[in-house]
């Protein structure tokens, strides 16, 4: 199926839903989402984006100004994943205890709302990876619009630029505990640490980068071809890690990947 009669079936599918609430981190898979359910069911579809310190305030600016851009009305609800002792602990299923919180929030926001079903921004793609949270949006009725269309990451990316939708070519995502070792006690200190290193190398023009945290050594993915770059600028940033609270800073050889923490799976 090509790309337009793949977005046609997702319009479908949130048609026949009636009213939405999409999941909505700001990223280009759920702003697609919020475009197509905005086409779709007009003020019939809201987006909802989950608080927590898991995500840098800077993400959830964006998606602010995403859902602006859009045209969406967006809300927000705070998750409470810091006080609940199983996600802290930092199992395998983290994702699933995290996603089962954000969305027993949005679930419960959109009943007040009005609106029949919970949305969120799966692809094709993400059957092929360890995604533990998919089973948490199983349990509860979500829908996967453009999983259900047969969207790729590839689809998703070319239909939001003809779209003309901000961030269509923004980098994949994740939230901050996915820096930290399965068995590690997840700290906001030690979110703070991540995010704050994270910030530094992002605002040097490294956008597609990922500090991961071995206690106190930060292991460093960018892209290959970033590498001699982050390089050049050795000293600089061994300091400012420092100050983020690192003793050692190492460079990932193998350079930037999405859920390298789960080869250990």
């Amino acid at each position: 199926m090509n790309l337009k009669g793949k977005e046609r079936m997702a319009l479908d599918v949130l048609k026949g839903l009636g009213s939405v609430a999409v999941a909505f981190s700001g990223g280009t898979d759920s702003a697609l989402v919020c475009s197509l359910a905005r086409e779709a069911l007009g003020d019939g579809a809201i987006a909802v984006t989950g608080r927590s310190p898991l995500f840098p305030a800077e993400e959830l600016e964006e998606a602010r100004r995403a859902a602006g851009a859009i045209g969406i009305r967006m809300f927000e609800v705070d998750v409470p994943v810091m006080s609940d002792e199983g996600f802290v602990a930092n199992p395998a299923d983290r994702c699933y205890r995290c996603k089962r919180l954000l969305l027993r929030a949005i679930s419960d926001l959109a009943g007040g709302q009005g609106i029949r079903s919970v949305v969120d921004g799966g692809t094709e793609d993400d059957l092929a990876d360890v995604r533990p949270g998919t089973r948490a949006g199983r349990e509860q009725g979500v829908r996967s619009p453009l999983q259900e269309a047969g969207m790729t990451k590839e689809d998703v990316r070319a239909l939001s630029k003809t779209r003309g939708l901000p961030g269509w070519d923004k980098p994949s995502a994740a939230c901050l505990a996915s820096r930290i070792p399965y068995g590690t006690p997840i700290t906001e200190e030690l979110l703070g640490r991540i995010g704050g290193a994270e910030r530094f190398l992002r605002s040097n023009g490294f956008s597609r980068v990922r500090v991961r945290a071995h206690g106190r050594i930060a292991r460093i993915e960018v892209e290959p071809g970033d590498m001699p770059r982050l390089l050049a600028r050795r000293e600089e940033v061994v300091r400012e890690l420092k100050k983020a609270g690192f003793i050692y800073v190492s460079l990932d050889m193998q350079g930037f990947r999405s859920g390298s923490m789960n080869e250990v799976l």
